[in-house]
């Protein structure tokens, strides 16, 4: 690359790796648990698959967060994409636990991979071409929108998909004898992933232009991703506003674990019936990406009402934070107007979740140079993964009621409140002079 994108095409190249990323995500949230309970899987079984997902993911967040560092962005990325790519067909088409059991860790893999190298491309692209100080909130906030309105669109296609080809006579039983068993309707919008995820590959490849590096050997690279995840660390743990931003990161996944946790039971009770409550629920989940996506898009705005990025993390998770005191407070609610106020909590918590996300991103993408710059959203997003899973451990042994959503609420507002204080201002070339460096240097 001879000359660096402009910002326009850099953004627009940005968001459209987030939308095909994530769009296949989008497709499988509906029908995957459904398809493994047709394909005769029980639910300890099901839980294993997830359980093998969410242990690979977090096992190689560091590790591959380095590997972007160090190998470049637009190739971890286009192996990420060939993760899910293999790993979406052998759970569209599987019909043994070992298969799909390995389907689950490739999308680990492959989750673990994606973390960081878009966004870490998307800011080297854009400080390239207009320098340290250059304007990012903007970009990372059309991602995010990108991001959400693409799951919230996955979402609803993955459950319309089934249902429309259940309308037709018989078109589940000629789709299944036609390919042996191994497709069924709620294979579909897994297959659609992807077919999705190829076009991905193929636009990574040709949109997400970098300069070339130096040829690394396998040692170099063994020998690189160490050093290099040492120093993302190392700065998390001595820089004020990195350390915030990786604390805010465990408060959000806390938040997210509570909703993921007892929607989907609390919709089931209200419809009276577990496969109406799945409904409700894939639509309560696609409203909160859609919330999500506008608050992300809110974000530049809010960060200039407020008077700067700090203030407007403070007031989008406070606004999170009123929503899951919202929550908790109909959490026994059954109908009338209860249950309006607890819907306009959740999309609260969603809206102010997405509003923070953006000015979270710019301050930290200021604090870290470009050689480690993958490797600290790799660790904010085992964070996030670790203290949603401790939280969601936590109020589950909680009585049901208001209390499980007052500690989530409580450990968010917390998370807010950090940002009262204005962090030390570090230069980039401090910050940058603080972090690893790549292969090439060493």
């Amino acid at each position: 690359m001879t000359q660096p994108l402009d910002i326009r095409t850099t953004r627009r190249r940005y968001v459209t790796v987030c939308a095909l990323f994530w769009l296949p995500v989008g497709l499988g949230i509906a029908p995957l648990i459904l398809l493994f309970t047709e394909r005769g899987m029980p639910l300890a079984a099901v839980a294993g698959f997830f359980a093998a997902h969410s242990l690979t993911a977090a096992a190689l967040e560091l590790p591959t967060g380095g590997l972007s560092d160090v190998l470049g962005r637009r190739t971890v990325l286009a192996a990420a994409g060939l993760m899910n790519l293999t790993a979406l067909t052998l759970l569209g088409l599987g019909t043994t636990p070992w298969v799909l059991t390995l389907g689950m860790i490739l999308m680990g893999a492959g989750r673990a991979l994606s973390s960081g190298p878009a966004e870490a491309w998307y800011v080297d692209t854009v400080q390239a071409h207009s320098g340290p100080d250059a304007e990012l909130r903007t970009g990372l906030a059309r991602g995010s929108a990108a991001t959400s309105t693409a799951l919230a669109i996955g979402t609803l296609l993955g459950g319309a998909v089934p249902w429309l080809l259940g309308l037709g006579p018989d078109i589940g039983a000629r789709l299944s004898e036609a390919t042996s068993g191994l497709a069924l309707p709620l294979s579909v919008p897994i297959l659609l992933g992807a077919v999705v995820e190829i076009v991905f590959v193929s636009y990574v490849l040709a949109a997400l232009r970098e300069p070339p590096r130096p040829r690394v050997t396998l040692r170099d690279v063994l020998r690189g991703i160490p050093a290099t995840i040492a120093g993302g660390l190392r700065l998390g743990g001595r820089d004020v506003l990195v350390r915030r931003v990786l604390l805010t990161a465990g408060a959000v996944g806390s938040a997210l674990a509570a909703i993921e946790l007892f929607t989907p039971g609390r919709a089931a009770a209200l419809t009276g019936a577990p496969e109406s409550g799945a409904v409700l629920y894939a639509s309560l989940a696609c409203a909160g990406f859609v919330c999500s996506a506008i608050g992300s898009h809110l974000g530049p705005l809010t960060a200039r009402l407020a008077g700067s990025g700090e203030r407007a993390v403070l007031v989008s998770l406070g606004a999170g934070a009123s929503g899951l005191l919202l929550l908790g407070a109909t959490a026994t609610s059954t109908g009338g107007l209860p249950l309006v106020v607890a819907a306009i909590g959740y999309g609260l918590v969603y809206l102010g979740l997405g509003a923070a996300g953006p000015s979270e991103k710019d301050l930290l993408h200021r604090r870290v140079a470009s050689s480690g710059r993958a490797t600290v959203l790799s660790v904010q997003s085992l964070a996030l993964q670790l203290a949603g899973a401790l939280t969601g451990l936590a109020v589950a042994a909680l009585p049901p009621g208001p209390l499980p959503w007052l500690v989530s609420a409580a450990v968010l507002l917390a998370g807010a409140l950090l940002w009262t204080r204005r962090g030390e201002r570090t230069p980039p070339t401090v910050a940058a002079a603080r972090q690893p460096h790549d292969v090439s240097s060493c």
